[in-house]
Formats: C-alpha cells, sequence, structure tokens
C-alpha cells in the first residue's frame, strides 16, 4: 500500500542549515594552504560538486589525489568549525518542516558525530525519524550510498521518498534510489544549474515542501 504521505528526507549544509558563507570561507582557507585562488560565493556555486576533489582540481588547476584531498578536506574542516557558531538556519526552515504532514528525515554528507549534536542544539531533533551524517573520516563524495543506508536503516522504500537539497548530487541521489527531489536556489549551486537539471526547484524551503508535495501526488 502507498502510504497516504511519502517520506521526506532533508539535506543539512546549504539547506535547512544556511552556511554557504561559511563553507567559502573554509573552502578558501584551503585553497590558500596550496597558493590556490579564493573563489566567491556566486563562483563557489557556479563550479561546486561532487566529488569535491573535482571541483578542487578545477579550481587550484591541478590534480587532486586522494592523499591531497584529504589534507585540504582536514583544513576545510577546522576552518568550518571555527566559524559554525555564526551559522543560523534557513530563514523559514522551522516553518517549512512544520508544514509537512508526513514523516521526515535528516541525512547530511558532514560527520555523523558533529551533526548529531549540532541538529540538537538547534532543537530540531525531535522532527526527525532518524538524523545520518557521514561515518567515514573524510569527506566530499557522492550521497547516493549514504541515501541508499539511511533508507535501509528507516525501512522505507526509495520510491516513496522525497529529497530536498541544493545540489545536484542531492537529485542524483534521490534518482538513484527511485525517489524524487526538490531543489533550493539558497544554497551552494547556482540556481540556474539547479533549473537546468529538470527537476523542480523552490526559492524558499516551504515553496520546496509544497512542491514535495505536488510531486509526491503526481508519483502516486
Amino acid at each position: 500500500m502507498t502510504p497516504a504521505h511519502p517520506h521526506l528526507v532533508w539535506d543539512w549544509n546549504g539547506t535547512l542549515l544556511n552556511d554557504l558563507s561559511l563553507v567559502v570561507a573554509a573552502t578558501n582557507a584551503a585553497f590558500a594552504s596550496v597558493g590556490g585562488p579564493a573563489v566567491t560565493s556566486d563562483e563557489h556555486r557556479v563550479r561546486f560538486r561532487r566529488p569535491i576533489a573535482e571541483y578542487y582540481a578545477d579550481v587550484l588547476g591541478q590534480a587532486v589525489d586522494d592523499d591531497e584531498f584529504g589534507r585540504l578536506d582536514r583544513i576545510f574542516h577546522d576552518a568550518y568549525r571555527s566559524g559554525l557558531t555564526t551559522c543560523e538556519l534557513a530563514a523559514d526552515a522551522r516553518t517549512a518542516m512544520a508544514a509537512w504532514p508526513g514523516s521526515q528525515s535528516l541525512l547530511s554528507m558532514w560527520f555523523h558525530e558533529e551533526l548529531v549534536p549540532t541538529v540538537h542544539t538547534y532543537g530540531l531533533t525531535s522532527h526527525f525519524t532518524r538524523v545520518d551524517g557521514l561515518r567515514a573520516t573524510v569527506g566530499g563524495g557522492r550521497k547516493a550510498e549514504s541515501l541508499q543506508r539511511h533508507l535501509a536503516e528507516l525501512g522505507v522504500d526509495g520510491a516513496s521518498v522525497v529529497l530536498i537539497g541544493d545540489s545536484i548530487d542531492d537529485a542524483d541521489a534521490a534518482l538513484a534510489v527511485g525517489g524524487r527531489a526538490v531543489l533550493y536556489t539558497g544554497g551552494f549551486t547556482d540556481p540556474a544549474r539547479l533549473r537546468a537539471s529538470g527537476h523542480p526547484v523552490a526559492d524558499t524551503l516551504t515553496d520546496a515542501v509544497k512542491l514535495a508535495g505536488e510531486v509526491s501526488s503526481a508519483g502516486r
């Protein structure tokens, strides 16, 4: 039986958490460590992609192997942690979450042991049936496998899932499990890139939730 409402999976960084400025600053700290150029927020949104090592290689103009990426990733995360207390939720994050009539969970590619207490600090834990972050020691990979594990732990069929995120990788992950995605323009990706993807796109999280309801109804 198809559930009355699909399950909604939220992305964290760049979606519920408004941390673009911090991510760009931390990225520039990593680039500076190897004499690379600084990027603006707009440049980051145009060029960012996963695997992140490919994005770094594009900006730096040289190959970034696993060892080098691991070093840059540590620099990035050290800089990110130092500024995390300055970040706020997206303006309508709480309203959007409250508007969803079905179950919700959170899947991030940020480190799990740091994600869980941070989500709790913002008072959001009770909204989610499950919160999962990255359990590896180095980040930067694609989201599809993490989403598969997340849904397996929840016992949720991918076909009944809508994912709200801010990147093409979020959409690719949703498609990989047979689900759907709504992409949010307020995060890490240039809105034109999101609209060119062919997925539903929203400028606010409240509108993203409305679209999630529409695409799930259309799929039933």
